[in-house]
């Protein structure tokens, strides 16, 4: 059974991954693909967080402005901190992985959490990473 908030179906929600966003502004090779999205389009605080940091031009900058005010912007819950923290743990015990993996990672584990706890799907151009997280906790994940 689907899940709704406010008379949506949870499942018609998308989310773009950063590297999306990336490709997009470097090459523009996902315009086809953005501009034939279905669904209701939701942005992660976590990846305007990332873009952000590396926007250096007035034009990147312009574009994060024009995203934050046209989408609405899903921010992780304590609830999906504290989780993080436990599957990068187990991730850690699995996989041997280093802090510096680890904190690469977190990131990337957030916005995977989030948009789980939407039902939402999650599209990205960084499908290691995202596949990886999906082995401990599945998500709806399109790779582009």
């Amino acid at each position: 059974m689907a899940s709704f908030v406010l008379g949506l179906t949870l499942s018609n929600l998308v989310v773009i991954d950063t590297s999306v966003f990336i490709d997009h502004l470097r090459t523009g090779c996902h315009q086809k693909r953005i501009d034939s999205l279905v669904g209701l389009v939701r942005l992660s605080s976590v990846v305007l967080a990332e873009l952000w940091r590396g926007a250096t031009k007035p034009a990147e900058q312009a574009f994060l402005r024009s995203l934050e005010k046209n989408f609405p912007i899903l921010v992780p819950t304590e609830g999906i901190w504290m989780e993080s923290g436990r599957l990068l743990g187990n991730i850690r015990h699995k996989m041997g992985f280093s802090s510096d993996k680890l904190r690469d990672l977190h990131f990337d584990v957030l916005i995977a959490l989030t948009t789980r706890s939407y039902g939402a799907q999650l599209i990205t151009s960084n499908g290691d990473d995202f596949e990886l997280i999906r082995n401990y906790r599945k998500f709806d994940l399109v790779i582009w």
